[in-house]
């Protein structure tokens, strides 16, 4: 689907489908990567704030800053408890709003895919943060089928449905990141994967929830009745229940991190 843009407008559902799994994963890339309290941080592509609540209640920064796009987004971001620390500023990864090297750290949160140029969103990842500061990120692994809808995702391909991928969906290799930190010039590159495992009430429970992503629940609004059937029994059948009716399965994101040469 070329002609397939995201559209990341409500905060609220973006929490209810995406939300549960960015948690997960960033407390794990949060453990990993170690970073010391009292740190000023820059959160592009906060989106609505779920990583940067992570950072709130596990890292005790000095200052959050974080950078999105929506509206929609931002909103949601400052009702949350975070919002009474972090700044949320409207703007492109590809030209933040801030001078260079004022920020210990900049991380983006399941975003660099999304940007058309990766390249120009870490260099100024990289701008905007002090030498010897931290510059990392985590993507899922749309490549590899990581995707929290790649259960829904592989039965719509199977179905001839060509499920749209973010634009720039191959950054996300783990070899593709550490090339594109080392060609920045980064230092100290670091990589590794990451899988969590989420468990939904029921089918019924996951169903609707996968719905409000833009990348599925536009797609099968727009299909036959009979089509939509088919998919959602395709997909039930992926995805066995357990004794209790809960539907349980893993995705995998990768991990990057490196330094600003001092």
């Amino acid at each position: 689907m070329a002609d397939f843009q995201y559209h990341f407008a409500d905060g609220a559902a973006y929490e209810q489908y995406m939300g549960a799994w960015s948690r997960l994963a960033g407390r794990v890339f949060l453990d990993w990567l170690a970073p010391p309290v009292g740190l000023h941080w820059i959160d592009v592509g906060c989106g609505n704030g779920a990583f940067t609540e992570l950072l709130v209640e596990r890292c005790a920064p000095a200052s959050i800053d974080g950078v999105d796009p929506s509206d929609g987004q931002l909103a949601f971001a400052r009702s949350q408890p975070a919002g009474k620390l972090a700044r949320y500023h409207k703007g492109d990864a590809i030209a933040l709003p801030f001078a260079s090297g004022v920020f210990d750290a900049a991380v983006m949160a399941l975003v660099i895919f999304f940007i058309p140029d990766p390249a120009k969103g870490l260099a100024e990842m990289a701008r905007v943060v002090k030498p010897g500061g931290s510059v990392s990120a985590y993507a899922w692994d749309v490549v590899g089928g990581g995707l929290p809808g790649a259960p829904i995702q592989i039965e719509m391909s199977a179905m001839e449905l060509d499920p749209p991928r973010p634009p720039s969906f191959e950054i996300s290799r783990i070899g593709a990141l550490q090339r594109l930190w080392k060609d920045a010039g980064l230092v100290d590159v670091e990589s590794r994967e990451i899988t969590i495992t989420r468990t939904f009430a029921d089918f019924e429970n996951f169903w609707r929830i996968n719905l409000l992503a833009p990348a599925i629940g536009p797609i099968v609004a727009k299909m036959t009745g009979a089509a939509a059937g088919e998919l959602k029994e395709r997909v039930r059948a992926r995805l066995p229940a357990d004794a209790a009716g809960r539907i349980t399965y893993s995705s995998r994101a990768n991990a990057i991190k490196g330094h600003v040469k001092r």
